[in-house]
């Protein structure tokens, strides 16, 4: 097994201990649990509902499938997929507990408890046994996870054969001008908004930043198919603001 605890990786940018990154992420989240999906709104002008849309239509879940939504907070993923599937089981797997409070909530008040499990979790250590899922996704929170090859890794071996994996995550313009402007948004604006509607600055500068150090597109995609998927793609979103990466344990 390799040692971790002299390597170092990125916290914003901050360099941190692997070990140590964990404990922050959970720190961030922890405190702006209660207006997450709020800010997502304001911070996105609404359009990573648009966003999630566009992965439940590539997805296209069918009745009866087992899905794991890791790093699925409040189950906003979860939600959609099993209103699009019709029928089926969600697990929502997070590492910081207060997040899945929040999304146990509105599983109650939109009466989907029944369809899903809250799980607190590391997306690098699945709680769960070999061929388990037919759907795996995780949504804005692969770029928080220590060593993300690891993540992609478990997303695998827990999948059954024939089962899809599923990313949505912040990523790279391709235009430089424009991920100038949008680097003049991200770096001016959403932390301001972050004091302004959560009263926490700080968790929102880390956010923006986490963005700037995640892989671009193709570098990304290299690492899917490292873990093993196959016909593996993805789709820019907003100009590739967003992108969607798609692959299969076949």
């Amino acid at each position: 097994m390799t040692d971790h605890s002299e390597s170092t990786t990125h916290f914003g940018f901050e360099t941190v201990r692997e070990e140590e990154k964990a404990g922050r992420v959970q720190g961030v989240f922890s405190s702006v649990a209660n207006r997450y999906d709020i800010m997502n709104d304001v911070m996105s002008v609404g359009i990573h509902r648009i966003w999630k849309d566009a992965m439940m239509d590539w997805l296209a879940p069918r009745p009866g499938q087992k899905l794991l939504d890791v790093a699925g907070g409040t189950g906003d993923i979860s939600f959609r997929f099993l209103k699009r599937a019709g029928s089926g089981h969600a697990t929502v797997l997070d590492l910081t507990a207060p997040m899945l409070e929040e999304g146990r909530k509105r599983a109650e008040a939109e009466a989907l408890g029944t369809q899903l499990d809250w799980v607190v979790g590391d997306a690098m250590a699945l709680p769960f046994p070999d061929n388990t899922f037919d759907v795996y996704t995780i949504s804005f929170g692969i770029r928080n996870v220590t060593r993300p090859q690891e993540a992609l890794n478990e997303a695998y071996r827990v999948l059954r054969p024939g089962g899809r994996l599923m990313v949505l995550e912040f990523s790279q313009l391709p235009n430089d001008g424009l991920q100038k402007l949008y680097d003049l948004y991200s770096f001016n604006v959403i932390p301001r908004m972050g004091q302004m509607i959560a009263n926490d600055r700080d968790s929102y500068q880390y956010l923006v930043e986490s963005i700037r150090n995640f892989p671009d597109q193709e570098t990304f995609l290299s690492m899917v198919r490292t873990a093993g998927f196959e016909n593996a793609k993805y789709r820019n979103l907003t100009m590739g603001v967003a992108c969607l990466h798609s692959g299969w344990k076949i």
